[in-house]
């Protein structure tokens, strides 16, 4: 059995890890939770972001904390052009077609990072990479204690918008009718662009500070969208506030999983708990039971 101390720092440096999970799980359950389509090209979006943090990191030695605003900004235009000019002609096809196209978009974006970065893992070390925070017997990294810091303060806006702009209520309207959005004169496929370039920026966003956290290569893309499934389906898809609460569960599964046992097993841990929030509450922790 582990000490206590480091039982609870292990704990500690999860949740943070898990929240930046969050965010990333936040992005998928946005466009879900609206369009009804599931990004199956998710994890490689956040492994652009990566890169693109990695890059500003190298050639200019911007702080992937304030490289993350731009490329948000620029992981929203990326998904609101794909939303606008390919996504919205499949909204209302099959399933299966929706797949297909989005694993294509997935493989396209592998393919054309491993063709500019190789398949080498590549990572930032910034100046406080191996600072920490004493808080009595607690140890926290300082690294994943401002990415956390940062995935909040995204997740907040994103919560504010939804809430307070009367853009985010329309697109909550066309989530809750989509009939009756469309009664009403609202652009619905627009309103669908901007979502998609919503849920797009999250991942951004989660990406630029997932650098700091662990090197990236091409092909974590499929690990990580896999891992936003888990997430988003453990906290109820559509649930926005499911989704970050999934990702600390994650994240704290996989650090105890971790020291208990053994890196290498932090995947299977994971799926357990997903299987086991599908036997107990099928629609996820906070997600909403059918009728």
């Amino acid at each position: 059995m582990p000490p206590i101390d480091l039982i609870l720092n292990v704990a500690v440096g999860g949740i943070l890890t898990g929240l930046v999970y969050g965010l990333m799980a936040l992005g998928l359950s946005v466009i879900f939770g609206v369009i009804r389509v599931v990004n199956f090209a998710h994890g490689e979006m956040m492994t652009v972001a990566m890169f693109l943090a990695f890059s500003a990191f190298t050639a200019f030695g911007i702080d992937p904390l304030l490289s993350l605003i731009p490329i948000a900004a620029l992981l929203f235009a990326f998904g609101y052009a794909m939303q606008a000019g390919l996504i919205n002609d499949f909204v209302n096809k099959p399933e299966h077609t929706q797949f297909i196209l989005l694993v294509a978009v997935a493989i396209i974006l592998v393919n054309v990072l491993l063709m500019i970065f190789g398949p080498d893992a590549r990572g930032v070390q910034t100046d406080y990479s191996f600072d920490s925070f004493e808080v009595g017997k607690l140890i926290i990294d300082a690294t994943k204690a401002y990415a956390a810091l940062a995935a909040v303060l995204v997740a907040v806006v994103l919560f504010a918008f939804f809430r307070f702009t009367l853009i985010g209520q329309a697109i909550r309207a066309c989530a809750d009718n989509y009939t009756g959005a469309l009664v009403v004169g609202l652009d619905v496929k627009r309103l669908y662009a901007l979502t998609f370039g919503i849920g797009a920026a999250c991942v951004g966003a989660a990406g630029a500070v997932l650098v700091l956290i662990t090197d990236v290569t091409p092909a974590l893309g499929p690990s990580y969208t896999l891992q936003a499934f888990i997430i988003v389906i453990i906290g109820g898809l559509g649930s926005m506030p499911g989704a970050l609460l999934g990702g600390v569960l994650i994240g704290l599964t996989e650090a105890l999983a971790g020291l208990f046992f053994t890196p290498s097993a932090k995947s299977m841990f994971a799926v357990a708990a997903l299987v086991l929030v599908l036997l107990l509450r099928p629609q996820g922790i906070m997600g909403k039971r059918q009728r």
